[in-house]
């Protein structure tokens, strides 16, 4: 079953397929989330990590770069002792030091977004090489499915699917450009 079948009328995943995934993001703070939740989801159910997602929101203070980079031992301590949020060590390490990374493409090239505007379109093996490269924690189906969820890769929602044709008219940036022999 798809992501959009499974959705469908689904107290959590439902409003989330409907009102997010695959959508066009421009602010950092929300492309940084999407970064930290997938990293959270490696190994775990989608479910559990929507759920846990307004505990990781605030325990990462609203996923600001400049705070999050910033964060210490004594920051490291606090979200270890987190029950609710995903309390893995190289899952939380990774969230502190992308947003360390995050900083530098800040002050190189703007922000987040002007960054994956910069590289796109790539396929999918290519981004994976691109955010390897750049990030900490970013495999295959991590940067995938933040790539799908941020609209750079086609392939969030069925050709079918209502939430689809309304995502058409944001034209995401895989419908507005493809890679060189498609996707």
């Amino acid at each position: 079953m798809s992501y959009c079948e499974t959705s469908n009328g689904h107290p959590i995943h439902g409003p989330h397929h409907d009102d997010e995934y695959g959508r066009p993001v421009s602010k950092d703070a929300v492309l940084f989330e999407r970064m930290a939740l997938e990293i959270n989801q490696a190994g775990l159910s989608w479910l559990l990590i929507l759920k846990k997602r307004e505990a990781l929101f605030d325990a990462f203070e609203g996923f600001d770069l400049a705070r999050v980079a910033a964060y210490g031992n004594l920051d490291i301590s606090r979200l270890m002792g987190n029950a609710g949020i995903i309390r893995n060590r190289r899952k939380i390490d990774a969230v502190i030091e992308n947003a360390r990374r995050l900083c530098v493409i800040k002050e190189t090239h703007g922000g987040f977004k002007p960054w994956l505007d910069a590289h796109h379109p790539l396929t999918l093996p290519e981004w994976v090489k691109l955010m390897r490269k750049t990030f900490v924690f970013m495999g295959p189906e991590v940067v995938n499915e933040f790539m799908m969820s941020t609209g750079y890769l086609p392939g969030a929602h069925d050709a079918d699917c209502p939430i689809a044709k309304t995502i058409a008219k944001l034209s995401p940036p895989w419908m507005c450009a493809a890679p060189e022999g498609g996707w």
